[in-house]
């Protein structure tokens, strides 16, 4: 066994001690198994009042204070390490020649063990406590959290010098390795541990020249806990499973529409990796990946020569189960009537028992959303139909997907396995140490740029950086919203340039505390939301969705702090939802209004917290437009993730408890914003007013559709009014190319981009935007995308962000 495994296991053998009656004990043990062992150890444990009395420190009367001396029942100063310390422990673990470890500006690190009396605290909650704890000490202090059922956290919070008062030290983001389970620990906490311990970071400081100091200790502690290293490291992973899928998997060739095998990878990473994260919460059983267990189910299952693995049971699970009801779920008949039901199991004939693979997916919800749509056409392949997906009782044998290339050593489910997923979307202020959403977002922007022929070339060869940065996403998104916002609602006092830094405040993450009812009186705080209500904003080439997901982010934060309870929001939905019934050419009975207004009470009541706030904020204010269809795809599964992580199953609700996801094909659009129709659209009837304000309507009761008959009678009405609105438009002198474009563009086809763009006919928006915002390369926006807020923008306050969005620009 290599050294690097017998570590590992030793590591193991330590976590499994942390349960006992001892935690003080256990966690030195621990700390002792990486290296770091000290007779530093001064006698403080008890609660946290008692700890703070022996320190000598003043109780101080905040939240944060409060919350940790009510759920912290025991606090523990493991030990103290110091120089001699490091140069002890260091000799024995790594020959680092004559070169001795000293102080520099940081002089030691401080290790606490802390007992929590519940069983599992959010990330904010355990960064509170981190935060809180370090207040007590001038250096770093690593804090080891046990929750009540034995749940272990590592946290560490970085640390820097003050910029005015060198004796003082700033508290900044905070890390977390999170809950990990001592008794059966997952590998990838396992593997953080060990790169935690004294001998790789003494290593990774002499391979990166940083001094032997505390200084240079702290930088390697802040590197190894670095998400974005850990996102750099799974992409690179990923990429090169990637290629080896594209060389290996085999798509139909001859159809009417025929996707590369780039795109039929990244369209199954997508509905894979969503798929992942909705396992965290339990709504998918880990057998489904289970070889040994699969193999069982699969007749002549084959690692090396079969393809079974993604035929029978991904796509099962994909089509016929996740995109499926469940009170309708069951085998196709392998007749006609059911031969293009993508809603049926299908592949009877490559399954040893098919009730025992139906029960598989007897905990998973219908989750509804477009992302699980079979892209086959309901049309027969003799009247111009084809197959994509494949997914046929007849054709089935277009596709093919080796099973090795999920269960090899190198193959994606053994990938998936080695990291630890979160379903907490990381902030700049708090981030667990695991692939949580907005970082594979990043992934997704570097597959796009390797299969772009435009940066094909520099994408593969940048491995990983071929991203928009977080801060230029930030400053991007803080700038327009604030302006924006300015300019929608004013102050009661008239103070505008009080009132921006009040907004900008609000925006903030790391201002993100429970005061903004102290910095905006009622009046302003009920036109701040319904400003945001009002709010449409657009990024004209939106990739990955890197911009409309930090707008989705920081609306959602601004809403949480200004309206806590969800109060002023609900009404407002239910305000415009009466609106928009009134408004509507053929008005809304009484029964199927009732019946809206009542789906946004539950929706308010039963998925409390975000998920109101992120839904209608979706519904209502963000839109995307890619030239490629897949881009749209990818921005459309991060914000079915986002939406996803708000809702808590529960096993006795319908559907788990579960709120099927809206379908945003009428907010994410692939066209060209290069390209406009030739007519620059000044006439108009009462008719195409008319048919104009009934294809919106339709577009709104699809966006909620929640089963399949629903979604297709819209779909077919939709391309009814498309076609009556460009007869009426013909009429009126448009042009008929423009015409038939118009009836032509068919927003469900998840395959088809328009070559043209125009975001009356596209988005139903006359008005222009509030803000666009995007990819310094698309900055020049075009007809109908009009806006008072464009970038480049440079009136921000921080000149470091607006140097940083400067400099990308450059590069792009």
């Amino acid at each position: 066994m290599s050294p690097e495994n017998i570590k590992k296991e030793n590591i193991t053998v330590a976590l499994a001690a942390l349960p006992g009656d001892d935690f003080l004990a256990a966690a030195q043990g621990l700390l002792e198994t990486l290296g770091y062992w000290s007779e530093l150890t001064p006698e403080l444990r008890g609660s946290v009042d008692e700890v703070v009395d022996d320190l000598g420190l003043q109780k101080k009367d905040t939240e944060a204070a409060r919350n940790l001396s009510t759920d912290a029942t025991s606090v523990g100063f493991i030990f103290q390490i110091g120089e001699d310390e490091i140069n002890a422990n260091g000799q024995q673990t790594l020959d680092w020649g004559t070169a001795s470890f000293d102080r520099g500006h940081t002089e030691r690190f401080n290790f606490i063990a802390v007992e929590l009396r519940d069983t599992s605290y959010a990330r904010g909650k355990y960064a509170e406590f981190t935060r809180e704890i370090n207040t007590w000490f001038n250096a770093p202090t690593v804090i080891l959290f046990k929750t009540v059922d034995n749940r272990f956290t590592l946290a560490f919070v970085h640390r820097r010098q003050h910029r005015y008062d060198p004796t003082r030290d700033v508290l900044g983001s905070v890390s977390l390795v999170r809950e990990i389970n001592p008794t059966q620990p997952h590998r990838a906490h396992v593997d953080i541990l060990a790169e935690l311990s004294l001998e790789n970071l003494l290593s990774w400081m002499g391979g990166h020249n940083k001094p032997y100091n505390f200084d240079g200790l702290l930088a390697a502690w802040l590197d190894t806990l670095d998400t974005e290293a850990l996102n750099k490291r799974f992409y690179t992973e990923l990429f090169d499973w990637f290629e080896w899928a594209v060389g290996e998997a085999t798509f139909p060739t001859q159809e009417q529409k025929i996707l590369q095998p780039e795109e039929h990878i990244i369209r199954l990473i997508t509905r894979l990796l969503f798929v992942w994260f909705i396992k965290e919460k339990g709504l998918v059983a880990n057998d489904v990946f289970n070889e040994t267990k699969i193999s069982d189910l699969l007749k002549n299952y084959d690692r090396d020569s079969g393809d079974s693995y993604y035929r029978a049971v991904l796509q099962n699970l994909f089509f016929a189960t996740l995109n499926t009801e469940i009170g309708k779920r069951g085998f196709s008949k392998e007749k006609n009537a059911t031969h293009r039901n993508f809603s049926l199991y299908r592949y009877k004939q490559e399954i040893v028992d098919p009730k025992a693979l139906v029960d598989l997916f007897a905990q998973t919800p219908f989750i509804n959303g477009g992302l699980f749509d079979c892209l086959d056409s309901e049309e027969a392949t003799s009247d111009g139909g084809y197959r994509i997906d494949c997914f046929s009782d007849v054709h089935y044998r277009k596709l093919s997907i080796p099973n090795r290339l999920f269960f090899d050593d190198a193959g994606l489910i053994p990938l998936l396995n080695h990291y630890k997923f979160t379903v907490e979307e990381n902030t700049p202020v708090e981030q667990e140490v695991a692939l949580d959403p907005e970082l594979l977002g990043k992934v997704f922007e570097n597959l796009l740029a390797a299969y772009n022929p435009e940066t094909r070339q520099t994408a593969r060869k940048q491995t990983g950086s071929y991203y928009t940065p977080r801060a230029v996403v930030d400053y991007m998104v803080d700038e327009a919203l604030i302006a924006s916002l300015a300019q929608k609602c004013q102050p009661t006092d008239g103070d505008t340039k009080f009132w921006q830094e009040r907004l900008r405040y609000l925006l903030n993450y790391e201002d993100a505390f429970n005061d903004a009812d102290e910095l905006f009186d009622t009046a302003e705080a009920r036109d701040i939301v319904r400003s945001i209500a009002a709010l449409k904003v657009l990024d004209p080439a939106v990739g990955s969705g890197a911009f409309p997901m930090g707008v989705l982010h920081k609306l959602t934060l601004a809403l949480k702090r200004i309206d806590p309870n969800n109060e002023r929001w609900k009404a407002l939905q239910k305000e415009r939802a009466r609106q928009r019934a009134d408004a509507a050419f053929n008005t809304k009975d009484q029964q199927e209004r009732n019946a809206e207004l009542l789906e946004i009470s539950e929706t308010f009541e039963k998925y409390s917290g975000d998920f109101g706030r992120k839904l209608y904020l979706i519904q209502n204010s963000i839109f995307g437009v890619d030239i490629q269809p897949i881009a749209c795809q990818i921005a459309k599964l991060r914000f079915f993730i986002s939406l996803a992580i708000e809702q808590q199953p529960d096993s006795a609700s319908d559907n788990f408890g579960i709120k099927p996801l809206p379908n945003l094909e009428t907010r994410f659009v692939a066209a060209d914003t290069l390209l406009k129709l030739k007519d620059e659209r000044m006439l108009t009837s009462e008719k195409a007013q008319s048919l104009e304000r009934q294809l919106l309507e339709n577009r709104e009761q699809h966006f909620h559709a929640s089963t399949r008959r629903k979604k297709l009678a819209y779909k077919k009405k939709d391309k009814s009014l498309r076609e009556e609105l460009a007869q009426a438009l013909e009429s009126l002198g448009f042009p008929a190319d423009d015409a038939n474009k118009i009836a032509q563009w068919d927003p469900y086809d998840q395959n088809a981009k328009a070559d043209w763009f125009d975001t009356e006919y596209m988005f139903g928006n006359r008005d222009g935007f509030d803000a666009v915002i995007g990819n310094p390369p698309y900055r020049q926006v075009r007809r109908g995308v009009h806006s008072p807020i464009q970038f480049p923008y440079s009136e921000g306050k921080d000149k470091g962000k607006q140097n940083l969005y400067k400099l990308f620009v450059e590069q792009s």
